[in-house]
């Protein structure tokens, strides 16, 4: 089935208005400007006077991908924005009170072709070693002793914790320089074709109307295109991830930047700590239902080093997704089509998959529907795999000491993930699906971290003799003891390289 085309008299679809700005909107701009900015008009449209949530500030290796694609250099873009490095993250009494694991990025071990590394691992159990799975990692063992480097082959996986607001403008900058149009103004209006329904324009306050071809709802909770003028739909996970409320909150750096973020749980959710070069992003999530506004400011307030550098910013949310995240002309990015809680980092990767996935189904001079129906597709596969491994976090837990904790370790989960939990805990396999965004590693890391131990292994792993494993396994330990060893801290490593007070 072919959409009539928002343009007439069958132009081509090069007008894009992309309504919003923030993280969504100048990430968007920016790869469409960079990729296609001589065979299509951008325009932008954001105010002043509206905020941005701007608390997204750490992320998941595919944006060391991203910006790479972009033509980004590195050092250049950490220092713009004050961004330090990341390993991965500490997951503080997820399990119980008082026990903390680490999800990690990159691989732990060596697999074999038939079997991941926790199968050796386990074996050796068996044989009496009492070595950690965190041993066999060396981006876990990094993050530990604090440090960082490049290596070569880009042998050590990494991601960044950095300051959005200033991302946003970092890529504002190169948006423009590729022709990205910025028109300042609040959208009063979104007018639809009465023939078609397709979306012809945005209204300003002013009076000034923005028409397009294609547009970018960035507009956040709001979704003001997508739902407020498409009434697409929003299904509520919320039974789920029980959290619906989270209050942010940077303070002064008191010390050294460590290479990964905590995520710090308490008795009705979690606390983030995120070091960047010139201060520390602090938030609380919670569930509203077990604890109330005032009573979640006094204890994130409470667990906090350091001055506060701004007044705290209160966020409430519905977790859940758009049921469509592309609607006749108009794509949500961002917030503006669903939200998973911040556990995992996936916010700004979401907002990234769902650029890369429109510069693959771009329009040429109509909009397929088969396009749609495939972009909403791959958009939901991507919603429902990180909504599953979020949820593990919560459900698969021993606490009980409070009602939250309690409702998550009994609440149903979807059936997806059920499969995924049983099946590590029979045999210790995880699989792939569909190029999902977290690996087998990270499954295993997590579903170990929370105290699930598969009672088997693959055969494969019994091919050893005992004196071969014996040496598998040392020397799995030793280079990854030995690599870490020759590496620099990381506050140093961060400063030469990329250091905010060498000028941007």
């Amino acid at each position: 089935m072919i959409v009539p085309p928002a343009s007439s008299n069958g132009k081509l679809m090069r007008r894009v208005v992309i309504a919003g700005g923030g993280t969504a909107g100048w990430m968007a701009a920016a790869a469409l400007a960079k990729t296609m900015g001589d065979v299509l008009d951008i325009t932008l449209v954001e105010s002043d006077a509206i905020g941005t949530i701007g608390v997204g500030e750490s992320t998941i290796p595919p944006l060391v991908t991203y910006n790479r694609l972009l033509g980004i250099n590195e050092a250049e873009f950490m220092r713009a924005t004050q961004a330090t490095f990341k390993l991965g993250i500490s997951f503080e009494n997820w399990k119980d009170v008082g026990e903390t694991y680490f999800h990690s990025f990159g691989t732990t071990g060596k697999d074999h072709w038939t079997s991941g590394f926790q199968h050796f691992w386990l074996r050796g159990l068996e044989k009496g070693h009492n070595h950690s799975y965190d041993d066999y990692c060396l981006e876990l063992t990094a993050a530990y002793q604090g440090k960082f480097a490049h290596l070569p082959d880009d042998a050590m996986n990494y991601a960044y914790q950095l300051d959005s607001g200033l991302y946003a403008k970092f890529l504002r900058g190169m948006a423009e320089q590729h022709g990205t149009r910025r028109i300042e103004g609040k959208i009063r209006n979104v007018t639809l074709d009465p023939a078609t329904g397709l979306i012809d324009a945005l209204e300003l306050e002013n009076g000034e109307r923005i028409e397009g071809d294609l547009f970018l709802d960035c507009t956040g909770f709001r979704a003001l295109l997508i739902e407020q003028a498409l009434h697409t739909g929003y299904d509520d996970w919320s039974h789920y991830l029980p959290c619906d409320a989270a209050i942010a909150i940077q303070t002064e750096s008191v010390q050294p930047p460590v290479p990964y973020t905590r995520a710090i749980a308490h008795d009705a959710g979690w606390q983030w700590r995120i070091p960047l070069q010139h201060r520390t992003g602090n938030g609380l999530v919670y569930c509203s239902r077990y604890l109330g506004k005032d009573e979640a400011l006094a204890r994130l307030l409470g667990n906090i080093e350091g001055k506060t550098l701004t007044e705290p910013n209160f966020i409430r949310f519905q977790t859940g997704a758009r049921r469509k995240q592309w609607s006749r002309n108009c794509i949500a990015i961002g917030l503006s089509g669903g939200f998973m809680e911040p556990l995992e980092s996936t916010s700004i990767h979401l907002i990234q998959r769902a650029i890369l996935r429109l510069l693959r189904m771009m329009p040429h001079h109509a909009l397929s529907q088969r396009d749609i129906d495939e972009f909403n597709d791959q958009a939901d596969a991507d919603m429902q795999q990180i909504r599953d491994f979020l949820i593990l976090h919560y459900h698969a837990t021993e606490r009980r000491d409070s009602a939250f904790w309690r409702y998550c370790g009994s609440m149903d989960i979807p059936d997806t993930l059920a499969q995924k939990v049983e099946l590590f805990r029979e045999t210790g396999r995880v699989f792939r699906k569909n190029d999902e965004l977290f690996a087998e590693n990270s499954w295993v890391q997590v579903m170990l971290g929370q105290g699930i131990r598969p009672q088997a292994h693959h055969p494969i792993a019994g091919k050893m003799r005992d004196e071969e494993l014996d040496r598998f396994l040392a020397m799995i330990r030793q280079n990854v003891a030995k690599t870490v060893a020759s590496i620099p801290p990381h506050q140093a490593y961060v400063a030469r390289y990329c250091g905010a007070d060498q000028g941007a």
